[in-house]
């Protein structure tokens, strides 16, 4: 069946035209999935805080024991906790919740 626009059935007429309004429901909020590293060691607690936050968070950190790897043990010594996300060293020593925050919901 063809409308005619001009009788009133089309956009700006006042028959119906299909048109439904929005309707207002709760925000979904698709995460990014992050890559996040936490470099850390045996015995310590800032690390465990780290770890603790970032799960609080919403992340799933891959835990790397430096004292495993020279490289790496030489690299984060006297630093770690180090946070890794997304391929960039974000924090080292404590991890700022503030900070974390805008950097995983940025996207």
């Amino acid at each position: 069946m063809k409308r005619d626009i001009g009788a009133g059935m089309g956009i700006w007429g006042s028959g119906y035209n299909g048109w439904k309004e929005p309707t207002i429901g709760p925000r979904t909020m698709t995460m990014h999935s992050h890559v996040v590293v936490l470099y850390t060691r045996q015995e310590c607690h800032l690390c465990d805080v780290a770890e603790q936050m970032l799960i609080e968070h919403g992340l799933r950190p891959t835990i790397v024991d430096i004292d495993a790897d020279p490289l790496l043990r030489a690299r984060f010594d006297t630093c770690v906790p180090v946070v890794e996300i997304d391929g960039k060293i974000r924090f080292r020593g404590r991890v700022n919740a503030v900070l974390l925050r805008r950097i995983i919901r940025r996207d």
